[in-house]
């Protein structure tokens, strides 16, 4: 028989602990509120404005997404990508192309005028996040990519658990 997980809010958590919860959830409600000014600065819905703006940080990070990539980056099915897709390239930010030797691989990329947009979107609103990350020590940055990288993993294997029941 599978031994029940623990219900982490029965267990004592440290001022430390909550305070990195807290901040953790402070990010993605501020995040968020900056997908809603980049829709409103592009003129898209808030989804196609997110998806944009995955689209050219992989890019400009040397890594284009494939659909799929979005789409789990999003949490949305391949289907209401492709139909995000869609809209996007009607509207001409983003381009697909086949790049790779297997031409059934689709990559996603930003056109001229996506990745223009989302350029003067971070240099009128990005300043400040970019400032804080980059007065940051390497050792501060390594900790920081660690603990994020752990809290990633236990999203992902929470997620999966879900996605099974």
């Amino acid at each position: 028989m599978e031994t029940p997980p623990t219900d982490p809010l029965t267990e004592a958590w440290s001022p430390a602990q909550v305070a990195v919860m807290e901040g953790l959830q402070e990010w993605l409600v501020g995040a968020t509120e900056l997908h809603h000014h980049l829709a409103g600065w592009t003129g898209l819905p808030t989804s196609d404005a997110n998806a944009l703006g995955q689209v050219v940080w992989a890019a400009e990070s040397g890594t284009p997404l494939s659909p799929a990539q979005l789409s789990r980056r999003l949490g949305m099915t391949s289907g209401a990508t492709t139909v995000l897709l869609d809209r996007l390239e009607r509207a001409g930010f983003v381009v697909r192309s086949r790049e790779s030797t297997d031409r059934r691989r689709v990559t996603v990329r930003p056109s001229t005028k996506g990745r223009e947009e989302a350029r003067a979107f971070l240099a009128f609103a990005g300043t400040e996040i970019a400032a804080a990350t980059r007065s940051s020590d390497e050792q501060e940055l390594r900790m920081v990519i660690a603990f994020l990288s752990r809290m990633s993993a236990a999203v992902r294997v929470a997620n999966g658990r879900l996605s099974s029941r």
